[in-house]
Parts: structure tokens; C-alpha cells; sequence
């Protein structure tokens, strides 16, 4: 019982995250985000996909605003406030003009993001799509790596986990496959082999995390996120419904939660969302207003193996710098 007043009085103490988190201040259209721990800086740091919200089109059909997009950087000492920190310095010679879901991990002493490129920017939807490989030292200066082979020119979204056997796994987003949750191993992170599909409901964004003894892939299904949990990482059991499916009801979280990452901080876990501004006050006189989006921070609660979170709840975070030993573990 001490224990427990304990915690729950330094909770208390901790700073209470805003809502919304973040806001891009360039496009004000934060999306897709990943979240590391820089221990050079001492800081976190938050890799988005920086949409061009804010882009005057004539056609209402037209997606132009979600191509030309750049890396956004935000930056935090303990993960309740964040503050602009420009764009990724990612080279376009192995690139392109468009940039989409960033995926940041380090193994060993090299970061390593996975970028999906439109290699131009356009007004559909129907362009190719692929993964690229990046390393860096210092995750301000990165450097060409390979373009990931996965057996289609329709490939999005890259969630990458290091194996407890050794190796390491992606996930990702077939579209030629009726946008499938797929995933493929490698023993080296440049050559991959597609191992299978983790789940054929439609969907996009899975972001697959190690916590509390279990592996867990949440994926965003355009009604909410859902949630599968599995034993090996191999075979998945979906949890019924959709994790923040319901709009929400505080200003700017308004919608339904859309392609999350997870901070796992030990024993506590952070979904961090973007949300469109579709259903708040400002849509209803500017017609685009719904392709703005902010980010958005819930924590997560497991009970008897489901995931659950309280959109309307106030998140206290201090998040201290990730164990090595704790981070391999829930890896």
C-alpha cells in the first residue's frame, strides 16, 4: 500500500502533457510519429511526417498537400513539452521529393530509420511506393543505405524490432496485397525476406512494441487502431473493437486516433496519435481545416491482456532515459 501511495504521489508531481502535444508550427500537419531517446542531447526526440496542411488547392480531389512532404523534428527532455527542431537532413539522392512515416531505431551504436518515398509529388494516390534504409551516427547527419526489396512497388510504413533469437523483423503495409500488415525478417537489416501477413483487415501505420511479457502490433484501421497481441511475434490475436475509435471530446482531439507510435517507459506505455481537426469549430467555415492535424498523447492500460486508453484522462509524463538492459528487453 506504501509502494502504491508512492507512486501515485510522484505521479502526481509530474508534468501534465498538453493537448495537444504537438503542433507543427511550418504546415501544421503533424503525422506519423516516431519517438527515440538521444543520450548524446540527453533529449527525445520525434520524427513526423510534416503534411503540407496548409496548402491552397483549387481541387478538392487533389492530394498534392500529402506529397512534397519533409521529416519534421521535435525535441523534449521529458516528453510532456516539445519544441520545433526543423526538419530531417535526409538526403533526396536515394530518396525523393515526398517522405512519408518515418521508423527511428538504434542497434548498437547506429540509428537507423526506415523512410517510405513517392519518388514525386502528386495529385492521386496511385504513384509507386517504397522503403528506404538510412543510417546515421548522430540522428541529425544521415546517409544513404538500400532500398528495401519486399516483392511489391506498393509499400508503406516500416515498424522494425530486433529479435530475442537474434536478427530483426519489419512490418509494413502491402497495398498490392489489399493494403495487408505484412512483415519479413533479416539477419542483417539490408537483406529481407517476407516471412508472412500479420493480419489482411485493411489498414496502414503498424507499430509492433515488446511490453509486459507480450508482443503487441497495433495498426491503424481508419475506424480507430487495432490491437493484436502475440506470443512469438508470429502468430496474432486480435483484440475485439478499435483502440480510440470514438472521436474524441477534448478541443483538437476530436476525430479518431490514426497511426500511432508507442513509448514503452518500463512498466508504463505512452500511445502517441495523430488526430485530423475535421470536428472542431474552424472546419465548419474553412473548408480544409480537416486536413490539419495535430499529435496527440494517451497512456496505455493493459488489464488480462487488453489494451485500453482514456482520451479525456490528463497524462502525467516524466519520462526518465531508457535502461539499456530494459530496452533490449522490451524491444
Amino acid at each position: 500500500m506504501l509502494l502504491a501511495a508512492l507512486a501515485l504521489l510522484a505521479q502526481s508531481t509530474d508534468p501534465v502533457a498538453p493537448v495537444p502535444l504537438f503542433r507543427d508550427p511550418v504546415h501544421d500537419g503533424a503525422a506519423d510519429p516516431s519517438i527515440v531517446y538521444d543520450p548524446e542531447r540527453r533529449e527525445w526526440v520525434m520524427f513526423y511526417t510534416n503534411r503540407r496542411a496548409d496548402l491552397k488547392l483549387v481541387d478538392p480531389k487533389d492530394v498534392s498537400w500529402v506529397h512534397g512532404t519533409a521529416i519534421g523534428i521535435a525535441r523534449s527532455r521529458r516528453g510532456a513539452q516539445w519544441h520545433y527542431a526543423g526538419t530531417a537532413a535526409i538526403p533526396e539522392s536515394c530518396t525523393g521529393p515526398t517522405l512519408w512515416a518515418p521508423e527511428v531505431q538504434r542497434f548498437g551504436d547506429t540509428w537507423h530509420m526506415w523512410i517510405t518515398v513517392v519518388p514525386g509529388v502528386f495529385k492521386d494516390w496511385n504513384a509507386q511506393r517504397f522503403l528506404v534504409h538510412l543510417t546515421s551516427p548522430d540522428l541529425q547527419h544521415w546517409d544513404c543505405g538500400e532500398r528495401v526489396s519486399l516483392d511489391s512497388d506498393r509499400i508503406i510504413d516500416a515498424s522494425v524490432l530486433a529479435l530475442p533469437q537474434g536478427g530483426y523483423r519489419l512490418w509494413f503495409n502491402d497495398e498490392r496485397m489489399g493494403k495487408a500488415i505484412r512483415w519479413a525478417d533479416s539477419p542483417d537489416l539490408k537483406t529481407w525476406t517476407v516471412r508472412g501477413t500479420a493480419v489482411t483487415t485493411p489498414g496502414e501505420g503498424p507499430k509492433a512494441f515488446r511490453w509486459r511479457g507480450r508482443w503487441w502490433l497495433i495498426s491503424d484501421a481508419w475506424k480507430g487502431l487495432l490491437v493484436q497481441h502475440s506470443s512469438d511475434g508470429e502468430h496474432w490475436s486480435a483484440q475485439p473493437g478499435h483502440l480510440a475509435g470514438r472521436s474524441g471530446t477534448r478541443p483538437t482531439d476530436r476525430a479518431k486516433a490514426q497511426h500511432p507510435d508507442v513509448i514503452v517507459a518500463g512498466d508504463r506505455a505512452y500511445l502517441v496519435y495523430f488526430v485530423h481537426q475535421s470536428g472542431e469549430p474552424e472546419a465548419k467555415v474553412a473548408r480544409d481545416w480537416g486536413r490539419h492535424s495535430v499529435l496527440q498523447v494517451a497512456e496505455l492500460v493493459e488489464k488480462d491482456g487488453v489494451l485500453t486508453v482514456d482520451r479525456t484522462a490528463p497524462v502525467y509524463m516524466r519520462l526518465q532515459p531508457p535502461h539499456p538492459a530494459r530496452e533490449k528487453v522490451d524491444r
